[in-house]
């Protein structure tokens, strides 16, 4: 496995070591011991999430507040612009965001930790994908940060025009949502 820090060091691209051939592929998708130690400490898995999306589906950003999710995304099929922004008050990179293309053909993996919100463009035809979460999902207790917050400033590639749940429609600025200390 190999581990690529981002811009924010808690944020981490694992690229997992995919054995081929003529017959096709394998590799080992998760290891909680090498996760770990990646991540540097004990992280329990609780649900696991699959999602599917057409072309220019753009989801997010969610986050939960109270019981916070870390959450461990690749793509099995197609390619989707995975966004994670750092909503911590009191992080040196609050505010601040990753993105990183995941794809079944690449098969990275991206770790998103606590604190994060999380979203993703759709870039191909259609895409999946799975996300391990270390709490449940509670819908009480979900957050959305719209898209296009101009104080975030992503660079979401490909569509000006996505498509986008009504949740989704009616995300909130960062400086108007609930935030982590």
């Amino acid at each position: 496995m190999n581990i690529i820090p981002t811009s924010i060091p808690d944020v981490l691209i694992i690229e997992p070591k995919v054995f081929g051939d003529e017959r096709g592929f394998f590799f080992e998708s998760f290891n909680s011991t090498l996760f770990n130690d990646a991540v540097g400490r004990d992280v329990q898995f609780v649900q696991d999430n699959h999602s599917r999306s057409v072309k220019n589906v753009l989801r997010g950003l969610h986050y939960q507040i109270l019981h916070p999710q870390g959450k461990l995304v690749r793509a099995i099929h197609g390619e989707v612009f995975d966004v994670v922004v750092d909503i911590r008050k009191s992080s040196s990179t609050f505010g601040m965001y990753v993105g990183v293309e995941l794809s079944a053909e690449n098969k990275r993996m991206l770790w998103v930790p606590e604190g994060f919100a999380h979203g993703f463009l759709v870039l191909s035809d259609s895409a999946e994908i799975v996300y391990k979460a270390t709490d449940y999902w509670f819908p009480k207790l979900e957050r959305c940060i719209l898209w296009s917050d101009s104080t975030i400033g992503i660079y979401w590639p490909g569509s000006n025009e996505p498509i986008l749940s009504s949740k989704d429609k009616m995300g909130q600025c960062l400086v108007d949502v609930d935030l982590f200390k």
